[in-house]
């Protein structure tokens, strides 16, 4: 790629910050475009920020050379030009599309006003934006209602824990963290959240959001129970953002199709992130963007053997402050018939760990408090080869120290 060839980047998060960091290193050139009106930042800081450990400013990213900041209307792929909100264009040789996710919003009577709006006291977690209005309005003793029991819905609802708030966290499925943790794992997450307060309700389905006035005043359940509510937070997960790309006439399936080398349907048009599908998996998680965005870099600065594999990517869930909780899981947590499985549990310390193994590799694992063996474990993981057969997986477990 030559020096004067003009990259625009489409999406001032994780992922597109990283690439075009990357390509300024390697010497090529790139506009980013983000819609914010913030500093660029870490995503997955945001709930150490709701819960006042950290200021905006902490997470914000280090921002490239030429950012714009304007929101993109549309994709013009006949003169490679992206129009913006304020009636300009930007012209590109390549594009990348790193457009992340956005909030679902369940299916809820009452949740939206007549104007299309969340009510006062409803909030999405997704943006900053998000988090500073939320965080304005959380003072001790107010009631929130947290809608969702996944990684998100867990920070948020311990967030909210610590800054005094009275919170009840209503989850439809049995157990908190399903896809991520096995049952065990669940109850010691589930056990840390009741410590600090959170009033936790598994298969539960919220049917209803009441409101007076266009303010929230209480959630009811699909029983008939209701939750009075000052404060609604929807942590119901997210789904890639591709409205762009598909008023683009890009292949759009539940994410932006990729191949290996991240190009979409329009060679001149590559993805990252959160909005991209790659070999039938849509990650939604900040490690695969950020593989993707080096991948990327190395191929738009000319490595014409750069490729993306796909990620296998651990969830890492880190509480700081008061009553301190670690956790990690990566790969397939529960057992098959013919697995082999190694557990070792501390009631008193509050850790667990637990590998799962197949035909002498190690297939998945979590791990909760003590972490210092995760590393190991993960390496192996990804490595995918057969473990050695002079018994090194309780070392693995207990290389650390630990229990």
């Amino acid at each position: 790629m030559t020096s004067n060839t003009r990259v625009v980047v489409i999406g001032a998060g994780l992922a597109g910050v990283r690439l075009a960091r990357r390509l300024g290193e390697l010497g090529t050139p790139v506009t980013l475009v983000g819609e914010e009106e913030h500093r660029p930042y870490n995503r997955v800081l945001l709930a150490e920020v709701l819960a006042g450990r950290y200021s905006p400013d902490v997470i914000a990213l280090p921002a490239p050379a030429e950012l714009i900041r304007g929101r993109v209307t549309g994709i013009d792929r006949e003169v490679r030009a992206v129009h913006l909100a304020d009636g300009s264009k930007i012209a590109y040789d390549t594009l990348v599309l790193a457009t992340g996710s956005n909030p679902v919003l369940p299916p809820l009577r009452g949740l939206f006003t007549a104007d299309h709006e969340l009510p006062v006291g409803v909030h999405a977690f997704r943006t900053m934006d998000d988090c500073l209005s939320l965080s304005k309005a959380v003072r001790p003793g107010v009631r929130a209602v947290v809608i969702g029991g996944g990684l998100l819905g867990v920070s948020a609802a311990r967030a909210l824990a610590q800054r005094g708030a009275q919170v009840v966290l209503a989850q439809q499925a049995e157990r908190l963290m399903e896809h991520q943790l096995d049952p065990t794992a669940s109850k010691l997450v589930r056990r840390h959240l009741k410590d600090l307060g959170v009033e936790i309700h598994t298969e539960c389905r919220v049917r209803d959001v009441r409101c007076v006035g266009g303010v929230v005043r209480s959630v009811e359940m699909a029983d008939g129970y209701a939750l009075d509510a000052d404060l609604v937070v929807l942590a119901c997960g997210v789904h890639p953002r591709v409205g762009l790309a598909q008023a683009a006439g890009l292949a759009v399936h539940k994410g932006i199709l990729v191949d290996d080398e991240l190009r979409t349907s329009d060679p001149h048009i590559r993805a990252i992130g959160d909005c991209v599908q790659h070999d039938g998996t849509v990650y939604g998680l900040a490690t695969p963007a950020l593989e993707q965005a080096e991948v990327l870099a190395e191929s738009l600065a000319g490595d014409a053997n750069a490729r993306y594999a796909g990620t296998r990517s651990l969830t890492r869930l880190t509480l700081a402050g008061e009553g301190f909780f670690d956790l990690a899981a990566f790969g397939e947590t529960e057992p098959r018939p013919g697995d082999d499985v190694v557990q070792l549990a501390d009631a008193t310390r509050g850790t667990y760990r637990k590998v799962v193994v197949r035909d002498d590799r190690l297939v998945g694992g979590v791990l909760v408090g003590e972490l210092g063996t995760v590393g190991a474990l993960a390496r192996a993981w990804e490595g995918a080869e057969p473990l050695p057969d002079d018994g090194p997986l309780l070392h693995l477990l207990t290389n650390d120290g630990g229990s």
